[in-house]
């Protein structure tokens, strides 16, 4: 299960600026994860819930905003959404594309005091 790992990356990432800003809590986390990611959100729910306990992040507001996968063919320059990596063209049918957006995993924001 790497969503673990991830949690555990989010958690240090968010508790590093936390105590860089000299905050006592982190009241809401903010995450950009794109439909590409490979993130099981099943799987990362349940790692967030164990991983969080006695860190800054238990009992913080998340926020989680789901990025849609878009494409541009680089045979006619169509841009379009796609579910998968190896999705074709709606335009053309080429499967020769550039993945615009979709792969994101980020801390957007927080929110401490």
């Amino acid at each position: 299960m790497h969503e673990l790992s991830i949690v555990m990356g989010i958690i240090k990432i968010a508790e590093d600026y936390a105590k860089a800003a000299d905050a006592q809590f982190i009241d809401e986390i903010e995450l950009d994860i794109g439909a590409l990611s490979g993130i099981d959100m099943q799987s990362m729910e349940f790692a967030w819930t164990q991983a969080i306990k006695g860190t800054m992040l238990n009992g913080t507001t998340k926020k989680i905003n789901t990025i849609l996968a878009k494409a541009k063919c680089l045979d006619c320059e169509a841009e379009f959404e796609i579910k998968n990596y190896f999705d074709a063209c709606p335009a053309c049918g080429e499967h020769l594309i550039a993945i615009m957006q979709g792969k994101e995993l980020k801390v957007k924001s927080l929110l401490v005091s």
